[in-house]
């Protein structure tokens, strides 16, 4: 059992300040997400990641909605696919399929905040939780395998990196989620259909009176916003 002591530590960690890095390193560490969201071969490993966001987006919105959640599945092509229960139509089913492709950029803008106060440590461990709670509804082998590994490395450097390692590799993957919310809107209009089903944008289209292509756009304008704000709060914390 833990004692209090070790409660007590746990807590001083997690609420530990640490200094946001010289805005070399954040502009540094925005380069590093770029690459790994711009250079297609990079992109076919790293987009996993944006994948287990975007369907634990969809999961979170529809627990959220009261919509029963069944499962997720996520697929070596970087698809994914997120099974709920309940009314075929109505806001709920709206609102599920609406926050797949917003979530990366608004968790990242999230995620923005708690590197402007400092908060490393509690940003990566809440990165953790999110991660068993996505671990916890997969469906398929290879969901699990790449739930595990992702949470694996955030859990090596949450334990055993330097403080300034920690900052760092934390920067990286806020801009990552910011810039790579934005990637797979603009892919939306290539995608080909895969396993019979369609699109988000497509089944908002058949569940509203909008069409995908407005669907579309919408998810682009929230994630640019989300990007450009981020990048501001992000290079202004930095700059003091």
């Amino acid at each position: 059992m833990m004692n209090l002591p070790s409660l007590t530590e746990l807590w001083r960690q997690l609420t530990a300040i640490q200094e946001a890095p010289e805005p070399a390193l954040i502009a540094a560490t925005a380069v590093v997400a770029a690459m790994a969201v711009g250079v297609n071969a990079v992109w076919r490993v790293t987009r996993t990641v944006i994948t287990i966001t975007h369907e634990g987006g969809h999961a979170l919105v529809a627990v959220l909605s009261g919509r029963r959640l069944r499962g997720i599945r996520l697929h070596s092509d970087t698809s994914g696919l997120t099974l709920s229960r309940g009314k075929p139509r109505g806001l709920g089913m709206v609102l599920s399929l609406f926050a797949g492709y917003v979530a990366p950029s608004l968790l990242g803008l999230a995620a923005v905040a708690l590197l402007a106060a400092g908060r490393v440590t509690l940003l990566l461990w809440l990165a953790l939780l999110l991660l068993l709670a996505v671990l916890l509804m997969i469906r398929n082998w290879y969901g699990l395998l790449a739930v595990a590994v992702t949470g694996a490395v955030v859990y090596a450097v949450s334990r055993y990196a330097a403080a300034t390692t920690q900052t760092l590799v934390a920067y990286a993957a806020v801009w990552f989620l910011l810039l790579g919310g934005v990637r797979p809107v603009l892919e939306l209009r290539r995608r080909r259909r895969g396993r019979g089903i369609q699109s988000d944008p497509d089944q908002l289209a058949q569940l509203t009176p909008v069409p995908a292509w407005m669907w579309t756009l919408l998810f682009g304008l929230i994630n640019l916003v989300c990007l450009g704000y981020g990048g501001y709060l992000l290079l202004r914390a930095a700059t003091g």
